[in-house]
């Protein structure tokens, strides 16, 4: 028995892997074709476009990898994007769509230059709000994108009911799905924030989108954008898009005695009330994302995270309101929070206000000794 048992898990090692994968590779259990759709998408995602194969006129970078790259393509990048909308009288959100927002690319091609003299896309008069954006990893993205809407709604409490001072609720597409994914949760899907890149951050046009150039919601002026639309195809898009749903996430590292303190220390001040320590996928068609835990440190909810840290508003989510940064590869970055203010996790830890004051305030409580235990663990994430 014992030997069935042991040659039973050797078969599963060798079919699934028994160590997580590394940073950048894939999830286990692809089947053959999707593997092949992960590394076909990988050689699309570092791509570097130019003005003849697509590029701009407007851009933030010439390929995805440009700003998902550390310390492996599809990480963190050193890029800050510039954003901007406007909370109008009734309190309802605009998002500047007609004016070309609410992303204002920052590059232009030579060609725009030209033309119009700008070195950045302009922001109209009546955005009542910018906001600064760092680039995030997509390392697990399939994975959150597998969570059921259910789940996610099951943890919102927009009253406070239980009144332990978290008020997560949910933020809706201009279509009415689910948002989850960007610092503020209004993308619904994986696949709408894979194929909304490209025309958005490289300027390149897709079938599903293949008349978005413009300049602050005007025609780009003639003869600037030489490639003809769409300027991407739709197979491109959705090996991208499988690149990015497949990849893996990444592993935390092995703790210690102090990081299994701080990881306690997590959960007693507050924090994994908003940082779910894991989530839950449902059925999927890929196997591989099927019924799967992810150790992502989120709820994929907005929540108030007070005055100092707010921006701008987006869907439904107030300036004030953020979803929950998921904190898998954590370890990765360099700048934190939403905007890259803060430079080192402490330092982030510290600006939380709003619903997360609460938390702050038991962290500024700790001894030396378990606050370094804390970040010790979050270090390892």
């Amino acid at each position: 028995m014992k030997r069935a048992v042991a040659v039973g898990v050797l078969g599963l090692c060798a079919a699934w892997g028994c160590a997580p994968p590394e940073p950048g590779e894939p999830l286990r259990g692809l089947t053959r074709a999707e593997r092949e759709q992960f590394d076909r998408g990988r050689a699309v995602f570092e791509r570097v476009f130019t003005p003849e194969t697509g590029l701009g006129p407007l851009f933030n970078a010439d390929s995805c990898a440009e700003c998902h790259e550390e310390p492996v393509v599809g990480g963190v990048g050193d890029e800050v994007e510039v954003h901007a909308a406007a909370v109008l009288a009734d309190g309802t959100c605009d998002a500047l769509f007609d004016a070309g927002g609410p992303v204002f690319q920052q590059r232009v091609t030579e060609a725009l230059r030209a033309a119009l003299g700008i070195d950045a896309e302009p922001i109209p008069d009546r955005a009542t709000g910018r906001a600064l954006r760092t680039t995030p990893d997509v390392l697990g993205f399939g994975l959150l994108d597998a969570v059921p809407d259910d789940a996610i709604l099951a943890r919102a409490d927009p009253e406070d009911s239980n009144g332990d001072g978290i008020s997560g609720r949910p933020n809706r597409f201009i279509d009415g799905r689910l948002g989850r994914f960007g610092r503020k949760a209004f993308v619904p899907a994986l696949s709408v924030f894979n194929t909304g890149a490209f025309p958005i951050e490289q300027g390149i046009t897709t079938p599903a989108a293949p008349a978005e150039e413009s300049v602050g919601g005007q025609p780009v002026p003639p003869g600037v954008d030489p490639a003809p639309d769409p300027e991407i195809d739709s197979e491109a898009v959705e090996l991208t898009d499988a690149f990015v749903r497949f990849l893996a996430p990444p592993a935390p590292q092995r703790l210690g005695l102090k990081g299994r303190s701080g990881r306690k220390m997590f959960a007693a001040i507050g924090c994994a009330a908003c940082h779910v320590p894991a989530l839950t996928t449902g059925d999927h068609p890929s196997k591989a994302l099927s019924r799967r835990t992810v150790e992502a440190y989120t709820d994929l909810l907005l929540h108030d995270m007070g005055s100092d840290l707010a921006d701008i508003c987006l869907g439904l989510a107030t300036p004030s309101e953020f979803r929950t940064e998921p904190l898998m590869g954590l370890r990765f970055s360099q700048r934190f929070l939403h905007d890259g203010r803060a430079g080192s996790i402490e330092e982030a830890v510290r600006l939380h206000g709003g619903e997360a004051g609460a938390s702050r305030e038991r962290f500024e409580g700790l001894s030396d000794k378990d606050r370094r235990a804390l970040l010790r663990f979050l270090d390892s994430l």
